[in-house]
């Protein structure tokens, strides 16, 4: 059976199991991960369910941000449309909403019919190869456009990689590994529409903005062999569901703008060293250990505050409305917030250290 979430069957097929699996509290998750006794990919923690207050909140950086988000989402299109036969992969989870809006506007806008998968990738671990011979199976002779939201340090685009290539050594196939994100603050993305730190409407929330469907899972006892990887369907937050409603508003505002005929950007060096030597710099300032409990942007930011341990919040401009979320959210959860005006960010999260 098709399995699209709570987006329409046409937005999205995403090629994943569902299972029922125990939540784990997140505290005791975060010692298990630091401990090193499990991956992250094995557990899953109960969602935040956003409160009312948040809401407003999230409804005032939409309102700020969507209508750059919707430009940054027509150009992406209009430069997938000069190609000829495509098939989009979006990396669950954050780029599963910029995957269906990459459909929609690409047929309505450029009358290009397209498929959209989306599929999992878990650092660490792996691609879902099966995901991806399903996909090679159904269209063999199509390019695949792997989408993701934005990059943070760049992980996951060196992970694809590498994925990429041993799965092409293994199975003597060609597929691109090129990765297309709206948002590059790292440098390091094939494709990208700018290199801007800002809000994308998306990364301030959870399954509630991507079809109520989890963050991947890949755990022995729910995943056996010939099994995509896994992912929880948070049915019993579908009150909150705001998947479509974000996905029909920013349709709706890219039918009214023209579009911008350019070229996107490419990776950038000195930016990839630039912001590499701050991370250097702030490890060293607040004695952080594991580069992966550093996560720079305002999208990465904001998945640390919902559903990691914090340590501490830095923000560029603490007065700034674009980071109104993470403000609410960090008082929420009684979590520190610095200004560094130094940033070459909006915002960087550190994950608290729980095993000192």
């Amino acid at each position: 059976m098709r399995f699209s979430g709570s987006y329409l069957e046409d937005d999205v097929e995403f090629l994943l199991k569902v299972i029922d699996i125990e939540f784990t509290d997140i505290e005791k998750k975060e010692q298990l991960v630091q401990s090193g006794k499990a991956h992250y990919s094995q557990m899953i923690n109960k969602e935040y369910e956003p409160t009312a207050q948040y809401l407003d909140t999230f409804y005032e950086v939409f309102a700020l941000n969507k209508l750059k988000f919707a430009h940054d989402i027509l150009t992406l299109a209009y430069n997938l449309s000069k190609k000829d036969d495509i098939v989009l992969v979006s990396l669950v989870r954050a780029g599963t909403p910029i995957g269906v809006l990459l459909k929609r506007v690409l047929q309505e806008r450029f009358h290009k019919v397209v498929k959209h998968y989306a599929i999992s990738i878990i650092r660490d671990r792996e691609i879902d190869t099966l995901a991806l011979k399903h996909i090679q199976k159904e269209f063999p002779s199509s390019e695949i456009i792997f989408v993701d939201g934005w990059t943070g340090k760049g992980v996951i685009n060196r992970e694809l990689k590498s994925f990429i290539a041993k799965y092409n050594s293994e199975n003597q196939t060609n597929i691109s590994d090129k990765l297309y994100v709206i948002s590059d603050i790292a440098g390091v993305s094939d494709f990208a529409v700018n290199h801007d730190d800002y809000l994308i409407p998306s990364s301030a929330l959870n399954s509630t903005v991507s079809g109520l469907v989890s963050r991947s899972i890949l755990n022995e006892e729910h995943i056996k062999q010939g099994d995509f990887h896994g992912c929880k369907y948070y049915q019993e937050y579908k009150d909150s569901d705001l998947s479509l409603w974000f996905i029909d508003e920013i349709t709706k505002l890219i039918v009214t703008i023209e579009i911008d005929k350019k070229e996107l950007v490419r990776s950038d060096i000195e930016l990839y060293s630039r912001v590499n030597s701050f991370i250097e710099k702030t490890m060293k300032e607040y004695g952080v250990s594991d580069i992966n409990h550093i996560k720079p942007g305002i999208g990465e930011s904001t998945r640390v505050l919902l559903r990691r341990v914090p340590f501490v919040i830095l923000v560029k401009d603490i007065s700034s409305n674009m980071i109104e979320h993470l403000i609410h959210l960090a008082e929420e959860k009684s979590v520190r917030v610095i200004e560094d005006k130094n940033l070459p960010y909006s915002a960087l999260a550190i994950i608290k250290n729980v095993l000192k």
